[in-house]
């Protein structure tokens, strides 16, 4: 989905606060115009930033997987080098305000080790094994270079951590590429990345045996050489001014897909049992756990096939489901089948398998996101005739939605105009002419999901935005305040101070908790 202009703000403004207002500016740059080369940096920032400062930047945004660097192939005969453009990755950016919900996954699943070497990689973007040893010793409390090693070894398996990709990789020039012939079956499989930053992505991305090594060893020249008991103060510092790897280490990184696809199978789970029951989110979480391994891309529609026994054996082996028949297990399956005028089937059956569809479980809570919305800023006869309009999927004329929503047919323009005007419908004039010269026009409306949910994710980046600068705000106004220890709260006898930390406290943890939830929401719109 191309860019909303407060997603561009948002994620300015993300940088910014993390990286400083420089480098907030290389990156605006790039989010407004597209791929650009260093000296085009350069030349549109013209005095602000020289060629080598925008080098430094760029450096720095790779080094956190903000921007990917790449370059297309010249024409055929063609004398001239590749150019190396660089190309922004908004979702890794929106991804920043994220890192508690990834560090909590990871703890709750792998403990509280690796959960302390993902804050390391969170942290610093891409580490080797050796720094993150080195990070690991200067801390307050260290748990050993071993315990690193197998923490990284864990986070690896599980997929939580990969391999970086390739720092620039060449796209072949598409018009010169032969069309690529495939039968009709494989077409359905494997989908061809359509925008220049899936090309981008899906050529830097090594294959899966790199990507995820079952086993890898530390290079002998790494810093790991060095005895966790025997190093010097001098030694330390010489490593905090030159941390670069050698070119024989491996480096790592968060794997954000992994992350997210963890969060949209938890909205899954949570949606079936809202929707249906317990025992339904029990098997749908063992589906999900069963077809985990096999999914290639966050963004599919739909899982892989799942036998009945696959199923069934992931169930009992947790603790819900230990005691739960196969037959049992089999009517959940038909009821996660069933659909509905109000509710689509969550489980496709096909071939004595089953199939996860993603995008219909993720369409109910989105239904849901938007007529809440909707309610709230239109009332209840609005969201009558939002929600009819959505299970129509076509356009219906003025008088039959006042009927169908049970509105007054007088005041019914007023209130769908109020939605079209801010892109909650799309409007369509259809004049009928008789065989005179009269003629008559209707109004037909529409619930447009690509332009609603568009609307919708623009609105929610402007919320965060507003909600960031308001806790930036409140922590520069209350600084003085939050800088006083604990300690020295706890001993003070003056009321009034406690109460007035108090209250700062409260403020940010609401405003803290607003946009944990909102940004929910974004995601269930531009990541799931």
């Amino acid at each position: 989905m191309e860019t909303t202009e407060y997603g561009i703000v948002y994620a300015v403004h993300i940088i910014s606060v993390q990286f400083g207002t420089v480098v907030s500016k290389v990156c605006e740059c790039l989010l407004r115009r597209g791929p650009l080369s260093s000296r085009d940096i350069s030349r549109l920032a013209k005095s602000e930033i020289n060629h080598n400062q925008v080098k430094d930047i760029l450096y720095l945004l790779i080094q956190h997987n903000c921007v990917q660097a790449f370059s297309i192939e010249p024409p055929d005969g063609s004398e001239s080098k590749a150019t190396v453009q660089y190309l922004v990755l908004l979702s890794n950016i929106l991804h920043r305000g994220r890192y508690n919900k990834f560090s909590r996954v990871v703890n709750e699943e792998l403990g509280s080790q690796c959960g302390a070497v993902l804050d390391g990689l969170l942290c610093n973007g891409r580490l080797t094994l050796g720094q993150l040893i080195e990070r690991d010793q200067d801390s307050e409390k260290p748990i050993g270079s071993e315990v690193i090693k197998d923490s990284l070894q864990k986070l690896v398996a599980a997929r939580f951590v990969e391999r970086i990709p390739s720092p620039e990789p060449v796209l072949a020039n598409k018009e010169q590429e032969p069309a690529k012939k495939r039968g009709p079956k494989a077409a359905k499989i494997l989908k061809e990345p359509e925008t220049l930053e899936e090309r981008v992505l899906e050529a830097a991305t090594p294959v899966e045996t790199i990507r995820f090594p079952l086993v890898f060893e530390q290079d002998s020249n790494s810093s790991i050489a060095d005895n966790d008991n025997n190093i010097t103060e001098g030694k330390r510092k010489q490593r905090d001014v030159d941390l670069s790897p050698t070119s024989n280490e491996v480096i790592w990184r968060p794997n954000f897909e992994e992350f997210i696809r963890r969060l949209r199978h938890k909205v899954c789970v949570e949606i079936v049992k809202e929707r249906r029951d317990e025992g339904c989110a029990i098997v749908m979480r063992a589906m999900l756990e069963v077809g985990r391994s096999q999914e290639k891309k966050v963004k599919t529609d739909k899982s892989v096939p799942m036998s009945v026994g696959s199923i069934y054996e992931e169930v009992i082996k947790t603790e819900a489901g230990r005691t739960m028949l196969q037959e049992r297990v089999e009517a959940y399956l038909d009821q996660l089948c069933a659909s509905s005028s109000y509710l689509p089937a969550f489980v496709i059956e096909m071939d004595s398998s089953y199939i996860v569809d993603f995008k219909s479980i993720i369409s109910v809570a989105q239904k849901d996101e938007m007529e809440a919305v909707v309610m709230r800023r239109y009332g209840k006869e609005a969201f009558r005739m939002f929600r009819y309009l959505s299970q129509e999927g076509r356009f219906v004329e003025t008088d039959k939605i006042a009927d169908a929503a049970l509105t007054e047919k007088k005041d019914t323009p007023q209130i769908l105009l109020k939605m079209w005007k801010d892109s909650y419908l799309h409007m369509q004039k259809f004049v009928v002419t008789g065989g005179g010269s009269g003629y008559a026009s209707f109004l037909l409306w529409k619930v447009n999901k690509l332009i609603v949910t568009r609307q919708m994710l623009d609105e929610m980046y402007h919320a965060s935005l507003n909600l960031s600068l308001r806790l930036t705000h409140e922590g520069d106004s209350e600084k003085e305040l939050m800088m006083l220890s604990s300690k020295i709260l706890k001993n003070t006898s003056d009321g009034a101070l406690k109460e007035r930390v108090k209250k700062v406290n409260a403020k940010r943890m609401l405003l803290s908790a607003s946009r944990f939830k909102l940004d929910d929401a974004m995601m269930l719109f531009h990541d799931f």
